[in-house]
């Protein structure tokens, strides 16, 4: 037997360090060649770390959470024979980062600072010694879970059958066996059990499985890491850096909604046309009188960029938080246009196949939530950026036209500025001047 030693490769340029986001092995485990190991996380990417070679798991560089230096044994494992030599890196290819493993990189682009997004920090944290374990020990995990809860074994487990490998994170198990739920009957659509899947099960039942509604739970600890530290650090960051100022107006979309459902009538094989891309459109043909808000500034160096195209940035919540997603040059294209690419990105951001290109360089942001946009949001600076603009609900209103009451679909704008760069006159000015534009989509269009 001998030792080998996996140390920690070169994951990125620049990239002294990463860390542990996830361990899928434990020591005493026996892994075989290209099984995952753990999750990195670095400033720029999360990385999945394969194994090297085939043996046991005899060392550990760190818990969850620790940071771990380029070039550190990350794993020690103990090998039959002798223990093999160290591969030389792989180069990047195609907007992924590869290692000396052939590891895959999913690039994930920070939130510095957006409408807080849902709950989800416990979904992302693994089950360390349950999620990696060989199939017969998730077997068995999956047998001693149901027996927690009072549940029978399955028939094929009584017949000896290994039952298959359930994935959930340690909230999610404690909350079925909490519920008496088998994970082995919870049906998903992603790679693992979420809360979310616990929910459609019990209301696809007709409610708890052996207990009533409104139970007491158990507290839950759960240790922020990853991407949500990363979120986490840069929104405190912003907050801590920038002055921010927040102005808000009401628009009337009546005029908007009814030109948006006649295109939307004879669109087509094109995507059907939300709020967002005539939005956009309306920045971009406002934004050249208002070149202090399409900016980024550097508060180190003291200069501000004001930048000649429109990047627009479109936060994108996914389900390990908000990422922005970066529309290029969006002055240079028209609504169907628009439209594809925001379908796009929304997809490629959420399923974690974006590119870093794609997930960097904006330089102003929308944040929209749709139906639940709320009445008025104080959204937090994408920094380095200097204005970011958040879409509130459009609502049915009484509203005085011309002397008369009428109903009107109404719909509030909430700018956040770094008041450093753009004074709250050139806020005010800036979405008057929008409004006007967004209250006449016909000329909207013409000026396209």
């Amino acid at each position: 037997m001998a030792r080998y030693q996996f140390k920690l490769p070169d994951i990125g340029e620049g990239i002294a360090e990463a860390e542990i986001v996830a361990w899928h092995v434990k020591i005493g485990d026996m892994v075989t060649e290209d099984q995952q190991l753990a999750d990195m996380m670095t400033d720029k990417a999360t990385v999945e770390m394969e194994s090297p070679v085939a043996g046991k798991v005899v060392a550990l560089a760190g818990e969850v959470g620790d940071q771990i230096a380029i070039g550190s044994v990350l794993v020690e494992f103990e090998v039959e024979g002798a223990a093999p030599a160290e591969e030389a890196p792989a180069s990047q290819q195609d907007g992924q980062e590869t290692n000396a493993q052939g590891e895959r990189t999913d690039t994930v682009a920070l939130a510095d600072g957006l409408v807080e997004p849902t709950p989800q920090q416990e979904d992302s944290i693994p089950s360390i010694d349950q999620d990696s374990a060989p199939a017969q020990a998730g077997a068995q995990e999956i047998s001693s879970s149901a027996e927690e809860a009072g549940l029978p074994p399955s028939r094929e487990h009584s017949e000896g059958a290994a039952k298959p490998q359930v994935l959930a994170s340690p909230a999610v198990r404690q909350r079925a066996r909490d519920l008496g739920i088998d994970l082995s009957q919870v049906k998903t659509t992603s790679d693992r059990i979420r809360h979310a899947d616990l929910d459609a099960y019990l209301l696809y039942n007709g409610g708890s499985v052996s207990r009533g509604g409104g139970q007491r739970r158990q507290d839950e600890v759960i240790k922020v890491v990853g991407l949500r530290r990363k979120i986490a650090e840069n929104m405190q960051e912003a907050k801590r850096r920038i002055p921010h100022f927040t102005y808000v107006d009401e628009v009337d979309v009546t005029a908007l909604e009814q030109t948006r459902a006649m295109i939307n009538a004879d669109r087509g094989g094109n995507p059907k046309l939300t709020l967002l891309p005539f939005l956009t459109t309306a920045m971009c043909r406002v934004l050249p009188d208002f070149p202090m808000l399409n900016a980024r500034y550097d508060d180190e160096a003291n200069i501000v960029t004001r930048s000649g195209s429109v990047h627009m940035g479109m936060a994108t919540q996914t389900e390990n938080g908000l990422s922005v997603a970066v529309i290029r040059n969006a002055e240079s294209r028209g609504i169907w246009d628009l439209a594809a690419e925001i379908l796009r990105l929304a997809e490629a951001t959420r399923a974690g196949k974006a590119t870093r290109e794609e997930l960097s360089g904006s330089t102003i942001t929308i944040s929209s939530l749709g139906p639940m946009g709320g009445i008025v949001s104080t959204p937090v600076i994408n920094r380095p950026e200097v204005a970011i603009i958040a879409v509130n609900k459009v609502k049915e209103m009484p509203v005085v036209v011309d002397g008369e009451l009428e109903i009107r679909k109404m719909m509030n704008l909430s700018l956040s500025c770094d008041h450093r760069v753009v004074d709250g006159w050139d806020a005010a000015s800036f979405i008057q001047a929008l409004k006007k534009v967004l209250e006449n989509p016909l000329k909207l269009l013409s000026m396209h």
